[in-house]
């Protein structure tokens, strides 16, 4: 059984599809073993409450400075011996402590196709303002480890997205989500649970 833990910072709609996946059975031989957000008022939590996962804060707010948020983020993450960290929107840097200790653990999901649109400054609406702006045709999300670097570690899996002609960024986001993010994060936990993934 894949013990996981996923990190959210907001709605939590990619969490929202991992769950609809391991109760529909497409994601097997998984349990969520809780989830955690930087933001208090995170839908996310709700959702993980809602659904009998424990649901924990840790907010950079709450400490002096970011050395004690990460000790305490990366002592929380220990306490539920995990076999896999789930960046789903989580919009804070991952100390490298955590990335050294959980090693080809730890997978984000982010909207584009890496390498196009990554890096440091490129998340959320901002990733799509900028494929909008560059006039490009298609787009999509990438599920990859995280290594030390930003959206730099080996790719899983990726899914091409229309650009739609006229689209807004919030369109785009939204097509990226339902069309991309929502099947292969899913699916990348599946090949990982079951033994299928490439670890680069």
């Amino acid at each position: 059984m894949l013990k996981i833990g996923v990190f959210v910072s907001g709605g939590g709609t990619n969490l929202q599809a991992i769950l609809d996946a391991i109760d529909s059975g497409r994601i097997t031989n998984t349990r969520i073993e809780v989830v955690i957000s930087n933001n208090r008022a995170a839908y996310g939590l709700e959702r993980a409450r809602n659904h009998g996962i424990k649901a924990v804060c840790i907010s950079p707010k709450d400490f002096g400075d970011r050395e004690e948020f990460y000790q305490e983020l990366l002592k929380k993450t220990d306490e539920y011996s995990l076999d896999l960290i789930v960046l789903a929107g989580f919009l804070v840097a991952i100390p490298e402590e955590m990335i050294k200790k959980y090693r080809n653990r730890i997978i984000n999901i982010h909207p584009s196709l890496i390498p196009s649109f990554c890096g440091t400054g490129y998340y959320g609406l901002k990733v799509h303002e900028a494929a909008l702006k560059r006039g490009v045709k298609v787009t999509g999300a990438t599920v990859h480890f995280v290594d030390e670097g930003t959206d730099t570690g080996p790719i899983i899996l990726q899914k091409a997205v229309e650009v739609h002609e006229g689209d807004t960024p919030e369109e785009l986001q939204k097509r990226v989500m339902e069309e991309a993010e929502w099947v292969i994060l899913p699916q990348a936990i599946q090949l990982i649970a079951n033994g299928q993934e490439e670890k680069g």
